[in-house]
């Protein structure tokens, strides 16, 4: 079993920046494939960014070259770094962590975009 705890959410002017956080507890968090989604009102859950057990990335196309996934595994806690922020970023973003079967969600943290 993984607790997921999101934090670092909040409000933000057009332009700014954020680091989101999730922290983990519980089985071998290295192991695991770290994974940030977020869902807008109205619409569906996406994909932002997800980073394997082997540090491998991936990001969606709405947020390359402005946000950067990351993981401390010493800190068992995977990050989101985001830039450059733009109102159609305002989200509850969520952390997901998955190894074979297993699939963990975190409660969600809310990011807005506005001046």
């Amino acid at each position: 079993q993984v607790q997921l705890v999101e934090s670092g959410g909040g409000l933000v002017q057009p332009g700014g920046s954020l680091r989101l956080s999730c922290a983990a507890s519980g089985s071998i968090f290295s192991l695991y494939a770290m994974g940030w989604y977020r869902q807008a009102p109205g619409k569906q859950r996406e994909l932002v960014a997800t980073i394997t057990s082997a540090r491998s990335t991936n990001y969606a196309d709405s947020v390359k070259g402005r946000f950067t996934i990351f993981r401390d595994n010493a800190k068992r806690t995977a990050y989101l770094q985001m830039n450059s922020l733009k109102p159609e970023d305002t989200a509850v973003y969520y952390c997901r962590a998955t190894m074979n079967q297993y699939d963990y969600w975190g409660q969600g943290t809310q990011v807005t975009v506005s001046s």
